[in-house]
């Protein structure tokens, strides 16, 4: 048992600049020399991973480099999305304050999003998986891990309800039809990270920023219907990974909003419990969020079920104090037993290639505080 509170984020990171100004190209339909793009991910994973380790977090990814968004490169590895893109998206937090709706959607990374519609089969497309997308993430990352010298990683995927709530369905009879679907379809890429050792991340927006998006017609029953439906499809998904190597992120959008419409985790958390995934990464910093922790005290946390709460946020220049970030995971202690906590990050720092908002370089003296503030915890946790 490690007698230290283990720190990890949400997955995205601040991108090279010039990874960035490619990835757009190719997203705009400019031609890019693919093996040129495949050389520059590989070098900017690498430079991701060291300056993770640098920075003394515990279990890390590959910033998502090689992806244009956490959530719409699915489209470039599974045939069917072939319809209209969605532009803008319902958020009934935003549609209050138009000109913080205005602000949000500016933001370049947001722009340059594209996610077509379903209009046929939901399959894995076998032309890009000669070699396997997911499998070349993996052996770039563990290459990456083992050039630094570390060895606990994570890499984060799509889960099916999230993918249902970028793409909208236009095949499928039903979204039930739709989402088991998807998971039946992802299924191959959460199979691959786990194949190659590291944690499988699957992030779940849907479950929590859905309530005030695609959910928000459906009154309260029927949002809990269907994100028991999502959840029923993800367990579908990962049902030959063991849940010690399976971990989720609940989310209620990564975007500086007023999110006054943000359904408490007290509406959805038996829900969540019911997740194969061990381990639970949700929002505990931001103003919105950082009460919550009051809410699982009441309510407890199952015995099998490990919880990393955010105790930095991403969307704010702001360097947390390490012995803030201490102190925040002294209080999370107070709700599970520190052995069942791991500190993190509430959300991704660029979710969308090229998103702006905060200084990269604030980012990284960001995570060198989260590791500060977890080493000033321990000792006195575990002392």
């Amino acid at each position: 048992m490690t007698e230290r509170i283990l720190t990890t984020h949400t997955g995205s990171l601040p991108r090279p600049d010039d990874l960035i100004r490619i990835m757009w190209a190719a997203g705009d339909g400019i031609p890019v020399d693919g093996a040129a793009l495949d050389e520059r991910i590989t070098s900017a994973v690498a430079e991701l991973v060291q300056r993770q380790v640098d920075a003394g977090v515990d279990v890390i990814n590959d910033g998502e480099a090689s992806k244009p968004s956490y959530a719409t490169y699915v489209k470039y590895r599974l045939t069917g999305f072939e319809g209209e893109s969605i532009r803008d998206y319902t958020f009934t937090d935003l549609d209050e304050y138009p000109r913080s709706a205005e602000m949000v959607n500016e933001n370049p990374g947001r722009r340059k999003r594209s996610a077509p519609a379903c209009t046929g089969p939901v399959t894995v497309r076998e032309t890009e998986f000669v070699d396997g997308a997911a499998e070349r993430d993996m052996v770039t990352l563990r290459a990456a891990a083992t050039a630094a010298g570390h060895h606990a990683i994570f890499t984060s995927a799509a889960s099916p309800g999230l993918v249902s709530l970028f793409f909208a369905n236009q095949h499928y009879a039903s979204r039930e039809e739709y989402v088991f679907a998807l998971a039946e379809a992802m299924r191959h890429e959460y199979e691959a990270i786990a194949a190659a050792g590291a944690v499988v991340q699957l992030d779940c927006p849907d479950l929590a920023m859905g309530r005030h998006t695609a959910y928000a017609d459906l009154d309260r029953d029927a949002f809990r219907a269907a994100i028991a439906t999502n959840i029923e499809a993800l367990n579908h998904a990962v049902r030959n990974i063991p849940a010690e190597q399976l971990r989720m992120h609940l989310c209620w959008g990564n975007y500086p909003g007023p999110h006054h419409h943000d359904v408490s985790i007290a509406d959805i958390i038996d829900i969540v419990w019911t997740a194969k995934p061990s381990t639970v990464l949700f929002e505990g910093a931001n103003p919105r969020h950082a009460h919550e922790w009051a809410v699982l005290a009441e309510l407890g946390v199952p015995d099998h079920k490990t919880i990393c709460p955010g105790v930095i946020e991403p969307q704010s220049n702001y360097i947390e104090h390490p012995e803030l970030v201490a102190q925040r995971i002294e209080r999370w202690a107070t709700v599970v037993p520190p052995e069942r906590l791991m500190a993190g990050v509430d959300c991704g720092f660029s979710v969308h290639v090229g998103m702006q908002g905060i200084d990269p370089d604030v980012a990284w003296a960001k995570l060198a505080s989260l590791a500060q503030g977890a080493e000033l915890a321990s000792r006195r946790l575990f002392a």
